[in-house]
This record gives C-alpha cells, structure tokens and sequence, in this order.
C-alpha cells in the first residue's frame, strides 16, 4: 500500500513498518526500553500460504445443510463469492433466530486478534449478535484467570483492582525486600498486553530492586521463570502443590508466633478457623512442615527456614496465573493473600499480596488519568452464560445443570456458533473432545485469517484482515502512549474487516443502522478519539486534534501514581475505605463460599489432592505453559514462532536424568501420551527443569495425523491433545490446563512433515 514507514502497534508492542517486497521491515518504538521478539512475526506473515484468502464452505455443509456431522475436521471446502456467503450466513441467522432464538446462538471469541481498539473482534461479533438478533449465549472470565477471577471479589476486591491496580513496579524496585513468586515472573509473558505495550520495563525494574537488595524467590518447576536480571532463588516443588507448601509455611509461623496477630485481628475475617484447620482440630490431620514436605517434595527443615526467613521483611506475595489453571486452582491463589496478611504485609509500600504480576504487561504498571472508550456492545435479550472453559460441555451435554459461583445452571443447546477473533483449538483442553463438541454444532462460522484449526472444523470460513490490513487506534489503561494504527498493506486476497462483514450481513437482516449507528470505521475512531477529548477535557488536558494525532502517530497521555490504592487506603482507615466483600475485611473465611456447600471448594482455603497425579503409567508431570515465541497461537507460522521450533516441530524439555533412563537424547523425536492422546515434539535436554517433569508450550498450530481418532497423534506439538477439559472446582469452573501427567518415550513410528499451515483442499 505505501514505502513509507508507517506506525502501527501489537499486543506485544508499537512500531514502525515499511512493506520491501514480500517481507516488511519492522523498527520498534523509540521510547521501548526492551523491544519485544515477538514482533519478528509480522516480517513474512501478510502473504503467508495459511491465509484464508476467499469465502469458503466446507463442502458437507454445503450438500447436506445444517446438522451435526463427524466430518468436521477432516472435510474439503468449497470456495464462493462474499455474495454467496452473505446470502448463506444470512439465511443460516434466520433461520437459527426463528427458530431457537439468542439462546441457540453462542456467541465465540477471545479478543486478542487486534490490539486496536475498534476491530476488538470480541466487541464487534457481541455487537452484530446483539443489535441485529436480539442477544446470544454468552461466555464469562477467561482461560487465563478463570479461578481467580470468581474468587477475588469473595475475598478481598475485585481481580482488575488486585492485578492492574495493584503494587507497582516501580514500588518493588523501591522498597520490596523479598518478593515471593508463586509461579516465577517469566518475562515471555509480561511482554504482551491486550490493546498494546510501547514500554517494556520488567527486565529494568527487577535489575533495579535486585541491585538494591530485594530478594527474587521463584517457586516453579521452570529456572526459566524468572530472569536472570532479578538474580533470583529457585524454589522447585511438585507440580501443582504450592497450596501445600503455604499451609506448611503458616503453620510455623502460627506455631512460633511469628504471625501478626494485630493486622490479622483488625483487617481479616477467618484467621481462627484457617489456623484451627492447618492445627488439625477440624479433621486430625495437622498441616505442618512435615505434611507439607510429604507433598510438595522438599524438607520439613527447609518449610520451617523458608517460613522464618519472611518474619519482619516487607515481603510481597504474588501468584500467577499458572497456579489456578489447574484443579483446585483457587486454593493456592486464596492462601497467597493469607500468607500476606499472616505476615501484616497488605498495604504496605512494597508489601502485601498481588495477584499476576509478571503475567501481562499491564499488571505492575501506572494507570492512565482516563481510559480510552471501547465499542458499545449493544444490550444482550437473554441472560444464558457458561464459564468459558466449558464450550465442550455445553456442546455435549445440553440440558444438563452445572453450578457455577453459588448459581444452579443449565447448559443451553446451541445450534450455532459465531466466532471471531479466536482459536479454542489452542486454548481448549482434551481436543478430541473439543472436536466432538463442534459436531454436534448444525452451524460453525468462523471469521479468520489463517487456516487454523478452528477454521478447519467450521461450515463458514470468512476470510478477515490481520491487524497490518486495517486501520484503528491502539491503547491500553495502563500504557501512557496512544497510537494510530495505520494499514501497512492492502487486504489478503478477498479478505474484509470484521466490521465491514458484520456491516453488510446487518444490512441484509436489515439491522444496518442498530449496528453502525452511521458510521464507518474511521467514524467511529473519531467519535472515540472525540470522547478521549471529552475526558480529558474535564481535567483541564487538551490533547491535539484527530487529523494532527493521525499525521503524528503517537499521542502521550497523562497517568496515576495510584498502585494499589484499595488496599492502602483500607490499611490507613479499614472502617472509612472497607474492601468490597461482604465483611469489608479480608476474607480468609468467607460465609459466602461456604453457603455454597461445595466439597472442592469450602470456605476457606484448603488443600485438595487433584485426581491427575504420576503414577507407573503415567510419571511424568506435564506443564502446558504459554510459549516464548509467540502471543498464544497468533502467527505461529511467523519468523520469531519458527525460530523457536525444531525442524518445524515443538520444543519439550526435560532434565538429562529423565532423559537418560528412557534412552532419550537431545534432538530426538519424543512421543508423549496419555489416554487423550498423542504428541510428537522435539527433545531438549535442560537442567533447569526439575527432575519428574517435562515442559511444552502451547500454541502449535493442532496438526492431527488423523482428525477423527479418538486418541490423535499432533506430528505438530500440540499439547492441548493431552490436558484435562476438567472445571477447576464449582466455584469458578476455571481451565485446568496447566498441567496434567503423561508417558514420554523415544518415537519410534513414522515420522511425517508438520503440515499444520497447508491449507484444506
């Protein structure tokens, strides 16, 4: 489209990019300290063979009509005009609308497909779905903190105010001494954002707080989770035991009075019952240092010198995403926050309890004086939700109840689902059942980019821009510069914005005007960049106008210093500023959860044996964590994401002693299997993983050898293949696919090319 530099901005951070041919040329942001790698994915992605290029219809579909049927995933696919899609998305809406209402109509998306705020695929399929058929089943929370953010707002607050408000960075490097990290602080991670990051700063305020004193404890299988800027300890237990190990930790610092019983006293509603539970007076079974070493794999003495190590330090307790995606994952989260008020930390400069720091680029940061405004979704008819981790049961099983945070529900049946923006074959567990699920759909359509799974099992496969194709305005709340998204390059192909899809099939509904409100997309980033103006008018901030922000490309906003002001204003006054829970204390009992009478989840926290645990069949524990190389599955077939690949295929690590004794080396071909399935990934050998467990990410493209086995071999890496599609208790009904427990050995069958980016024929 141009040869001139223009800027643009990711999830992963803003730059400058200039099309050379069939490559672009990528020049980060001047103002970023520590430019993310990730953003090497865009140099070759525009015109990639994966890319959807035309409308197409898989062809049983197109014969037969609406219906369940098994050939999803292994169908070929028929190309048509956009007349012809239209045509058939509008009268598949029809007739679903008619016939079964919003409430056979889900509504799918995940919303990281763009960082620009307009073309935020999750607001604009919610708004086709609400301002042209009435409203749609909607899902709640997401993959990553889906436990914790139903339990947060019992205990203490809720989870935007413990994460992204909470203790700062910048706090940390000043006044932190030892920083306690349940689940590392891997930067992989904390170089993404939703809505974009131009500054990077984890890697600098860590070298900061470590240069000054501050101690960096890692408690995690991986050494990798933490860098080696903090020049951190690493603390390896078993997975999926940390709840464990805090029990331990509390029941020394109760046992030799090292626990302050003046902040527990005036700021928690609880501490008795939790320290008659850890005592044993509830069951007979005391929750020592001893118990807890059983458990979590290491000394009752090292429990005991860990707990006295935290006396009289301003101590900061925080707990990653990580540890709640796995069974019984509010529990750890829930005696983090104990841990640091046992301590007296919360509120404290440098101290107390945050939940995910280290997870996002958001979380640890300053908040903008004012928010930039976010696409109306339109007003949804019926109120029918699951938790979003739950699409295969609701699929599976219609009809049947579910609890879900103290409500008795039913899954409704969905006939159609509309996705936008997002991939469930990466981010769902057990994916041969993921894939019975989709057939029992009459109707899958899919707005997409790329061929990926997802696309694969759909009826409808609409092909959309990318990011680099469109135009909109990049933001975030916690990130001080805006920036104007300028298209890169024309369109792939055929491909449209989502908005100018959803814009068109409105119009045929005749719904045109609910959804647009007359306005195009550059209407609508005015009329947002308008009410940016508004809000900062009030606050006597005048910001230039839309044109000159255009021309500029980045504009700098004003922020907060106001970290972790909910629970700093409640330490000064805990009567004036109460917490937002039902006592206006911390919650280590909370009568709410416990009114529930869940057995997995009671009302304070506990610690619950998971059903996946090694066994002779079974040794090895598996983490599935989020990879370096790429934000999820986005542009897997990217520079950046194939760097970090072998001979096209994942990377597994695991220590050169489990490697050994099952005569594996490092390169090899590995088959790691469970009663789900199978896959294949590339062997490396690493001592700074601990012994028993082996690492893959997630994120490969499902690239099944056959995608109708009922135990699929992926060739690619997938290890969603092999994870659990369990809820994490009643309470949040999270994901719990972080970890699970596999055989691994040396592959011995046929080894086939990855053909995960080959388009369906």
């Amino acid at each position: 489209m141009t040869q001139k530099p223009v800027m643009h901005s990711a999830h992963w951070g803003a730059f400058h990019a200039q099309q050379q041919g069939d490559r672009l040329t990528i020049e980060p942001f001047k103002g970023d300290p520590d430019p993310s790698p990730l953003l090497q994915n865009f140099h070759t992605a525009l015109n990639h063979p994966a890319r959807v290029s035309r409308p197409m219809v898989r062809r049983g579909w197109l014969e037969n009509g609406p219906g369940a049927d098994d050939r999803r995933g292994n169908d070929e696919y028929v190309a048509v005009s956009w007349d012809e899609a239209y045509a058939l998305v509008t009268r598949e809406l029809q007739r679903v609308g008619d016939k079964y209402g919003p409430q056979g109509i889900f509504g799918g998306s995940y919303g990281w497909s763009s960082a620009g705020r307009f073309h935020h695929a999750q607001s604009q399929v919610h708004r086709f779905l609400n301002t042209t058929l009435g409203g749609y089943v909607r899902s709640v929370n997401s993959y990553s903190s889906g436990s914790a953010s139903v339990l947060l707002p019992h205990i203490v607050g809720d989870m935007n105010e413990i994460a992204r408000r909470g203790v700062s960075w910048e706090e940390i490097a000043q006044h932190s001494e030892i920083v306690v990290a349940f689940g590392g602080l891997a930067l992989k991670n904390s170089q993404v954002a939703s809505g974009g990051l131009s500054e990077h700063t984890e890697r600098g305020f860590m070298q900061q707080a470590a240069e000054r004193g501050t101690r960096f404890i890692s408690v995690s299988p991986l050494q990798s989770d933490l860098p080696e800027e903090a020049q951190g300890e690493w603390l390896a237990l078993r997975p999926g035991t940390d709840a464990a190990f805090i029990l331990g930790v509390l029941s020394v610092l109760i046992a030799e009075q090292l626990t302050d019983e003046a902040f527990l006293a005036r700021y928690t509603v609880g501490w008795p019952e939790m320290a008659a539970y850890i005592r044993g007076e509830e069951d007979g079974t005391p929750r020592d240092a001893a118990w807890a070493a059983e458990i979590c794999g290491v000394s009752a003495a090292f429990i005991s010198d860990f707990a006295r190590q935290l006396h009289g330090k301003r101590v900061l307790v925080t707990v990653a995403h990580a540890l709640q995606r796995a069974e019984n994952g509010e529990q750890p989260v829930w005696l983090g926050l104990v841990l640091a008020a046992a301590l007296g930390q919360p509120g404290l400069p440098g101290g107390g309890y945050t939940y995910a720091l280290g997870a996002l680029g958001h979380y640890g940061k300053h908040h903008n004086l004012v928010s930039f405004p976010a696409l109306p979704q339109g007003k949804n008819g019926i109120d029918r939700l699951i938790p979003v981790a739950r699409i295969s049961d609701m699929l599976l099983n219609p009809g049947k109840p579910f609890d879900y945070n103290g409500r008795r529900l039913t899954y409704p049946h969905i006939r159609l689902a509309y996705w936008a923006g997002g991939n469930p074959f990466h981010h769902h567990q057990d994916l041969a059942r993921l894939r019975q699920a989709f057939c029992q759909l009459d109707t899958l359509i899919v707005h997409e980019i790329a061929w990926t799974a997802s696309a694969r099992h759909a009826d409808i496969v609409l092909p959309a821009t990318m990011t680099l194709e469109r135009e909109d305005i990049g933001g975030a709340p916690t990130d001080r510069h805006l920036f104007a998204m300028q298209p890169v390059a024309q369109p792939f192909g055929e491909a449209k914005d989502d908005y100018a899809i959803f814009t068109e099939l409105a119009r045929r509904l005749g719904r045109e005007e609910a959804f647009t409100e007359g306005r195009d997309t550059r209407g609508w980033l005015q009329h947002h960049y308008a009410q940016l103006q508004q809000k900062l008018a009030a606050h006597q901030v005048e910001i230039p106008d839309f044109e000159k922000f255009w021309q500029q490309g980045v504009l700098e906003l004003p922020q907060l210093k106001d970290g972790g002001r909910m629970i700093n204003a409640f330490r000064a006054d805990p009567e004036a500023s109460p917490l937002p829970t039902p006592s206006g204390k911390i919650e280590i009992f909370s009568a709410t959860i416990a009114s529930f009478n869940y057995e997995n989840c009671p009302g304070h926290p506990v610690w619950r044996e998971p059903q996946q645990k090694p066994n002779p069949d079974h040794p090895f524990w598996l983490i599935a964590n989020q990879p370096a190389t790429r934000l999820h599955s986005q542009l897997d077939f990217g520079d950046y994401s194939l760097s970090g690949k072998r001979h096209g295929r994942e990377v597994c690590s695991l220590h050169p002693a489990d490697a050994a004794g099952s005569g594996i080396n490092d390169g090899d071909i590995i088959e790691l299997y469970n009663a789900r399935g199978h896959v294949l990934a590339s062997a490396r050998l690493t001592e700074t993983i601990m012994r028993g467990v082996v690492q893959l990410p997630t994120g490969a493209w499902y690239d099944p050898v056959d995608p109708t086995a009922l135990r699929p071999l992926c060739r690619h890496g997938n290890p969603n293949v092999l994870t659990l599609d369990i809820g994490t208790s009643s309470l949040a009904q999270g994901c719990s696919g972080q970890i699970t427990v596999v055989q691994v050995r040396k592959y011995r069958g046929e080894v086939t090319p990855v053909q995960a980016f080959i388009p369906p024929a």
